[in-house]
């Protein structure tokens, strides 16, 4: 592995996403299939000789659960890991844990793809109701209320995520650290936009497929915009 290379990878097929639910911050398992996702990304990994130095992830269970699998085929258990609420994926309010389709028949189309995909598009905030038991979950207990999302575009999932990256992560890759980042598909593409320059239009069509792993280069502390995605 290059000194300066950075893996981003989104964690396996959940079981929400199997049954096409919007999740966001509700904390699902990995299905079957992503558990499978999850041991044959850390398999490539392995074969193409990765060594990592520290570990990030969110603090939802399927993409901790991603990162445990990874490295225990990459016999590298040992290795530290951090945890963040900021690599969590984006909220998505009231939509959490409803089907897409359903969804899409009572909003239309074009307003469901602007919730999904667009870079600045807000979903319906999450009723009080229903978002009072994330103010009470232990792993937010030092958050004021006004830091916990009731609603997000990823315009707003980029923002909180940026101070965790320029505090934490990039000075440990400028430090010659070699870093995996195992997150969700929608904090990775605000990550992706930011590394990338992707404009809002780019930002819109970028798909990230669930376990494959993400390469970038950092050339004297300077990310190459272009990322490449690990294959057998």
């Amino acid at each position: 592995m290059k000194k300066n290379q950075l893996v981003l990878i989104r964690h396996g097929e959940s079981t929400w996403n199997k049954l096409n639910q919007f999740t966001g911050w509700t904390d699902v398992n990995l299905s079957n299939q992503g558990k499978k996702e999850a041991k044959l990304a850390g398999k490539l990994l392995k074969d193409k000789n990765f060594i990592f130095d520290l570990c990030y992830t969110s603090v939802l269970k399927r993409a901790i659960h991603t990162l445990w699998l990874i490295l225990f085929e990459l016999e590298q258990v040992w290795l530290p890991i951090k945890k963040t609420w900021r690599l969590n994926e984006r909220h998505y309010g009231d939509l959490q844990g409803l089907n897409k389709e359903s969804i899409i028949l009572k909003y239309g189309s074009d307003q469901v793809k602007k919730w999904r995909r667009s870079f600045t598009e807000i979903p319906p905030k999450i009723e009080k109701n229903k978002h009072s038991f994330t103010y009470h979950d232990r792993r937010y207990e030092n958050l004021q209320k006004i830091n916990i999302p009731t609603a997000e575009s990823l315009e707003l999932t980029l923002i909180r995520l940026i101070p965790f990256w320029e505090e934490y992560i990039f000075p440990n890759i400028k430090n010659g650290k070699k870093i995996l980042i195992v997150a969700h598909g929608n904090s990775l593409r605000a990550l992706v936009k930011y590394l990338s320059n992707l404009n809002n239009e780019e930002v819109c069509n970028l798909h990230i497929p669930t376990g494959v792993p993400m390469i970038y280069d950092f050339h004297n502390n300077k990310c190459l915009t272009k990322y490449s995605f690990l294959k057998n």
